[in-house]
């Protein structure tokens, strides 16, 4: 079962992570619509989120090192799921606004 001490920071990787790749979503989203200023804002605050999340995922690695076994829980492995699939979502959305904004200026003709 899992600690309740454990359960904030679980809940905290499965907020932020799923946050953090929702944001990266909108990013993708608003580059597409040439809104870059608006995609950068929002790759801010994905990566935002996921730093969130990883201070969650930190507490419960401090935890496990310092010999305190962390249960290993369904949820725990959501969580987990969901700050990775963020992590890839924030990598691949700053990419896709770099080249949306590159389609976007050789529309323009500046480049």
């Amino acid at each position: 079962m899992t600690q309740p001490s454990n359960l904030e920071a679980i809940m905290g990787l499965i907020m932020y992570g799923g946050e953090a790749k929702g944001k990266a979503v909108e990013a993708i989203h608003a580059a597409r619509d040439g809104q870059f200023e608006k995609a950068q804002h929002l790759l801010q605050e994905a990566t935002h989120s996921l730093n969130v999340a990883h201070r969650s995922q930190t507490s419960l690695l401090s935890q496990e090192a310092a010999g305190d076994q962390v249960d290993l829980s369904l949820l725990l492995v959501h969580g987990q799921d969901h700050m990775m699939t963020a992590l890839a979502f924030i990598d691949l959305a700053k990419e896709l606004v770099a080249v949306y904004d590159k389609i976007s200026n050789i529309q323009r003709g500046e480049l």
